[in-house]
């Protein structure tokens, strides 16, 4: 395992170095898996009690005074200099620029010569392959999609056709980018299918997990804006829009038109109701189910959803609820 210099560690990560720079250090962990030679890590001073009893050679400490008994590197944000650091010891491996014989490229698509295609891939007709694009493997990008450079699209991914997709973008093993989005209307009984004739718009630095779901918009663009990042099992709906840098964690799911801020944070297993809007710096809690619009910056929970202080003052009702019958029972006639 190759090392890494105790000061090109601190540069790296704009921390403050106390001790020997030249101290070689072969990875970071945790403290109760920190070996000698080893560097971890603590984000306060409870943390750092357990670092200090580690075997690690060097600590990654935030801005606290204490007594160190052996080198350290001190920042402003433990959290951040330690994906940093993550990155130094572990750079993600970037395949060689060429396409495989296996793919199937159609004749009118653009592709810059430092891509790289993987096995099984079909790119169709008019697509646009920025530079340093990467399709690993079994990945289908259909006609008069675009793909901005740097990006990266992991195992059976699937791009409907004119989907767009920015920089710098990571989608996982699975995904599925501009499927129909779900839209009928009865017609005599039937079930008459809306054509969905939009598509879906990625902006740059989004993240997308595996077996997630992005639905075109029936007519425009299903829209995800520029640096957020969507959780595995995840189901988008026709024409929603979400906003720059929110969050969207596992099989939560967005019904179709609705409109989330930026900054937006919807935990696990959360549902929105379509039509709604959910404004800048929004949260809503684990399982809820949201059925109105939420103000910017209020925080929500339970199923139907409400503002959180009065949801749990509900909740702490109903744990009371036993009790109070007991009482009530003593004012019962028999």
């Amino acid at each position: 395992m190759a090392t890494v210099a105790l000061q090109t560690i601190a540069e790296h990560v704009h921390g403050t170095l106390h001790g020997p720079g030249e101290l070689e250090i072969a990875g970071i962990a945790p403290a109760e898996m920190a070996a000698n030679g080893f560097m971890t890590f603590a984000e306060n001073e409870s943390y750092l009690r357990k670092a200090l009893s580690s075997q690690a050679s060097a600590l990654l400490i935030p801005k606290i005074e204490a007594s160190i008994d052996r080198p350290y590197v001190r920042v402003e944000n433990v959290r951040v200099a330690f994906a940093k650091i993550l990155e130094l010891f572990h750079p993600e491996p970037l395949p060689s620029p060429g396409i495989h014989p296996s793919a199937v490229i159609d004749p009118t698509a653009t592709v810059d010569e430092t891509v790289h295609i993987g096995p099984n891939c079909v790119v169709e007709a008019h697509a646009i392959l920025s530079p340093g694009v990467i399709l690993t493997s079994q990945i289908h990008v259909g006609a008069r999609s675009s793909i901005g450079k740097d990006s990266k699209l992991f195992p059976r991914v699937t791009l409907y056709p004119s989907t767009m997709v920015g920089e710098r973008v990571r989608i996982h093993a699975g995904a599925v980018i501009g499927s129909d989005g779900y839209g009928y209307v009865l017609d005599q009984g039937v079930h008459r299918k809306i054509p969905q004739v939009g598509n879906v718009i990625i902006g740059d630095d989004v993240e997308i997990g595996a077996n997630t779901t992005i639905d075109c918009g029936a007519l425009g663009a299903t829209r995800i804006g520029k640096g957020s990042k969507i959780d595995n099992l995840v189901q988008i709906g026709h024409n929603v829009v979400i906003g720059d840098h929110s969050i969207v964690i596992a099989q939560s799911g967005i019904a179709g038109s609705t409109r989330v801020g930026n900054y937006v944070i919807l935990a696990g297993q959360s549902g929105i109701a379509g039509h709604l809007s959910i404004g800048d710096k929004a949260v809503v809690a684990a399982q809820s189910g949201v059925m109105h619009s939420i103000p910017a910056g209020e925080k929500w929970m339970g199923s139907p959803a409400q503002p959180d202080r009065k949801a749990k003052r509900q909740l702490i009702a109903i744990t009371r609820l036993p009790e109070l019958i007991g009482q009530l029972k003593k004012f019962l006639p028999g």
